[in-house]
């Protein structure tokens, strides 16, 4: 499994490096809402998590599937907007300022991007403003999720202007609660790493530069396609006229273990990698727990499963509808993923969630953490 991107015929001058203060803003959030996917980060989480104004903490509840469990693409609007630059702008402001150009369509199919997920590299998802049976299905994924939301759900359905002038009032008063002093002291290095792969790619070329940007990245012989390993399949191209030729490496302090790639048809490719890998420690456990647990993730279905169910709570129709199979196929795959003691159960109102438990699968290994979170 691997996303792919077409660069035949790209000049090298097209692929860019840059940070992007809007798209480090999403991963903040992220780390924020999942601190479990980010033990490096335990300090900056517990401090900023402790020192939030309640009211700004429930606000980001409303919204925090575009940054959860999956990371919106509207984070980073410089890749979805024709007409621009294509790349990251400099400041916060200026990134939000992009981001008010996207129209109200794009703009509500990447805010609710958790709703199409299986239909991400089918060409383009049903508009869920115009098309009635989209509507009722992220209307029915968001009830599945919470009543926060469906209701945000619903609002952003209803009333689009109202939503986006509500999540831009939200990310700027994060920028003023600990956004912008945090984007302060990683930015320097965010810069600095552009500037030296940028460099990098000049004089030694683009298998070099991915080298350096992530083992998971490789170009083959003739350097017309970049391969990213990850347990999803997927392809875009960085020569699509749509949007603007070009592929955008943006780096993130917050994003280890996540490699992201942006490839939404009409979208221009982004990768999102990250700064740094640390090595979480891996305590034994024992050889028959962990024998189980390996017969357990034999399965490749129950991988795939296991990298929906590492980032948020699933139901078990949620998983059938995005891997396309039945639901009692999918309860016997969780029955043997439950024994083994690697996930759990909770319920949110009528729906029993499923979700992987990440200090459990930590103690297996790192590489295994990172590939399903990548």
């Amino acid at each position: 499994m691997s996303v792919t991107i077409d660069i035949a015929g790209l000049p090298p001058e097209r692929i860019a490096f840059a940070p992007s203060p809007l798209a480090e803003l999403c991963m903040a959030l992220h780390a924020l809402s999942q601190p479990a996917h980010h033990p490096g980060l335990t300090s900056w989480t517990t401090a900023t998590a402790a020192s939030l104004d309640p009211a700004l903490a429930d606000r980001l509840l409303e919204g925090d599937f575009m940054w959860r469990s999956s990371f919106s693409d509207i984070f980073m609007a410089f890749a979805g907007v024709p007409g621009g630059t294509g790349l990251p702008a400099a400041t916060l402001a200026e990134e939000l300022d992009v981001l008010d150009r996207m129209d109200d369509e794009r703009f509500v199919t990447a805010a609710l991007e958790h709703c199409w997920l299986a239909l991400y590299d089918e060409g383009g998802w049903p508009s869920p403003l115009h098309d009635p049976a989209a509507r009722a299905r992220a209307l029915a994924t968001a009830a599945a999720r919470g009543p926060r939301q469906l209701d945000f759900s619903l609002r952003l359905l209803d009333d689009p202007p109202g939503v986006r002038v509500w999540l831009r009032r939200l990310l700027e008063d994060c920028d003023e609660a600990f956004f912008a002093e945090t984007w302060k002291r990683v930015e320097p290095a965010q810069s600095a790493d552009a500037r030296h792969k940028t460099g990098l790619l000049r004089r030694k070329g683009l298998p070099a530069a991915l080298k350096e940007v992530s083992t998971a990245l490789s170009v083959d012989e003739g350097r017309t396609t970049i391969t990213v390993d990850k347990m999803v399949t997927g392809s875009t191209s960085a020569t699509d006229t749509r949007i603007g030729t070009g592929v955008v490496f943006v780096p993130t302090h917050f994003g280890w273990p996540h490699l992201l790639v942006l490839h939404a048809p009409g979208w221009r490719p982004v990768v999102h990698y990250p700064l740094a890998a640390p090595e979480p420690a891996s305590p034994p456990g024992s050889v028959e727990l962990l024998q189980r647990r390996m017969e357990a993730l034999a399965h490749p279905l129950r991988m795939r499963l296991c990298r929906s169910l590492a980032r948020a709570p699933y139901t078990t129709g949620e998983l059938a509808r995005v891997y396309g199979i039945s639901a009692p196929e999918v309860s016997r795959h969780l029955a043997v993923l439950k024994r083994a003691g690697l996930t759990h159960t909770i319920r949110e109102g009528r729906y029993v969630q499923h979700q992987l438990d990440l200090a459990v699968v930590a103690r297996i290994g790192s590489d295994l953490i990172e590939g399903l979170l990548r």
